[in-house]
């Protein structure tokens, strides 16, 4: 099995990105955890890459923490700098992210909410159970990519803070571009759904591209992108003006109809169970996210970090 022992390239240039993306469910918790260079949630970066401003100049670390579909806990932390430490071992503030010898992928969160200042110390472990997917193009033409780095995997949450430990399944993976988000590439939506014996990534991609799938269990992990969806599957618009899927799938499966869990003007987080289905979904308007009003209430769900 082929296990990560070193990141992915790092972003430099203006306007560039890299997130490195993980989420767990854990009986009747989900937490997600990002370790972004170059934030898309920055509403600085927005700015400051057309001036020539560097990713790692606008690092940041999220984590959200749900309890039975409920948000319990959020941090969004901005830094002017991220540190390699090794070439497993990736530093934003006081968090890291490593991928370690055996293949475990480690995210450690040392941080505080946003906007209110209280101290979490929250860690995610992955255990892989499929080799690394291959890079993938998310758009024909543009500097978009996506890769599944730990599609399926036994994972492990603690968030000592609130005393909670769990063990269900996890997902992890990676996007990276050379340009920033919104400036061609519009949006999307994906959903990951965990079954009893394999996960299923779905993408979903705007201008009748047609969507990409990954599907990671015992016989490995394989990628294709299916034909366009023939009928359009419901939807409909969030208290803020966001269209969202009515209901989660994952292939031509329904899965049930989500819980919002996060939800703002460009973007919202959905989650649905049933029996031994799992799926968390996200939606995204990038170009939204440019307007200058939704770029200055961006500012209330971030605090700017100092480094250790």
């Amino acid at each position: 099995m082929m296990r990560l022992a070193k990141l992915p390239a790092l972003p430099d240039a203006a306007g560039t990105y890299r997130w490195f993306y993980a989420d767990v469910t854990a009986g009747p918790y989900s937490a997600v955890c990002i370790f972004m260079l170059g934030s898309l949630f920055s509403p600085r970066y927005s700015v400051a890459a057309r001036r020539g401003g560097r990713p790692l100049e606008h690092s940041a670390v999220n984590f959200a923490l749900y309890h039975e579909g409920v948000r319990r806990l959020w941090v969004l932390s901005e830094y002017a700098r991220a540190e390699l430490e090794a070439p497993g071992r990736l530093r934003i503030g006081r968090s890291t992210l490593s991928y370690e010898g055996d293949g475990t992928v480690r995210m450690v969160v040392d941080d505080w909410t946003a906007p209110w200042g209280r101290p979490v110390r929250a860690g995610l472990t992955l255990e892989p159970m499929t080799p690394v997917g291959e890079v993938v193009q998310l758009m024909p033409g543009l500097p978009h990519y996506w890769q599944a780095l730990a599609p399926r995997s036994q994972a492990r949450l603690e968030v000592s803070s609130l005393g909670i430990e769990a063990s269900g399944l996890g997902y992890h993976d990676t996007n990276h571009g050379g340009e920033l988000l919104g400036a061609r590439l519009s949006g999307w939506h994906w959903a990951r759904t965990h079954r009893e014996d394999e996960t299923v990534v779905d993408y979903h991609l705007p201008e009748g591209v047609a969507p990409l799938r990954v599907v990671a269990g015992a016989r490995g992990v394989r990628c294709e992108r299916g034909p366009a969806l023939v009928e359009a599957r419901p939807t409909h618009i969030t208290s803020w003006g966001l269209r969202v899927p009515s209901r989660l799938h994952a292939g031509n499966v329904v899965v049930g109809q989500p819980k919002l869990l996060e939800s703002s003007p460009f973007y919202a987080r959905l989650e649905a169970r049933q029996g031994p289905l799992d799926s968390l979904g996200e939606v995204a308007d990038f170009r939204r996210f440019h307007s200058p009003f939704i770029r200055w209430m961006a500012h209330f769900r971030t605090r700017m970090g100092r480094a250790a």
